[in-house]
């Protein structure tokens, strides 16, 4: 019976052997984009619909996306329920959306990513808006953070 726990014991432990996962970190790497090779339109683009989702915190009114502006999991994360929770929490400490200032563009092997600075009434605010757009040119991704002032230092560290 105790083998028989052993054999049980040790087939569970090799069953739950970590996997090795191999990632090229070329897919990784993220690049400052000069002026000249940014697609304007793209551009553009992204600024429109970053500005139309804090512009939500000042309105409340939310014009949903559709699939020729953004990828599909944008379009299901992106409701007016969790705009609103995040707009009531951002109007409290930053005051009223005011506009997005590029701040750089960098490109990853699949997509290019719009670092905006966000302004908002209030001096303490320092947020930033990255725009993620991807090959399909498509808003693959919106994601409000800290402003991060040593985001280029760190890419040179790349």
């Amino acid at each position: 019976m105790k083998k028989a726990g052993l054999i049980i014991c040790l087939l569970l432990l090799i069953g739950c052997k970590s996997k090795t996962v191999s990632r090229n970190t070329e897919d990784l790497k993220i690049k400052k984009v000069s002026g000249e090779e940014v697609n304007a339109n793209q551009q553009r683009k992204a600024y429109d619909l970053g500005k139309r989702v804090l512009e939500t915190c000042n309105t409340s009114k939310f014009k949903p996306f559709n699939e020729t502006e953004v990828t599909k999991s944008v379009m299901e994360n992106t409701t007016e329920e969790r705009l609103t929770k995040t707009c009531q929490r951002f109007r409290q400490y930053y005051g009223s959306f005011i506009d997005l200032k590029l701040d750089g563009v960098y490109k990853t092997k699949h997509e290019v990513i719009y670092r905006y600075h966000a302004l908002y009434t209030k001096k303490v605010a320092n947020k930033e808006l990255r725009i993620f757009v991807n090959e399909d040119n498509l808003i693959s991704a919106i994601k409000s953070m800290d402003w991060d002032e040593k985001f280029d230092a760190k890419l040179a560290e790349q």
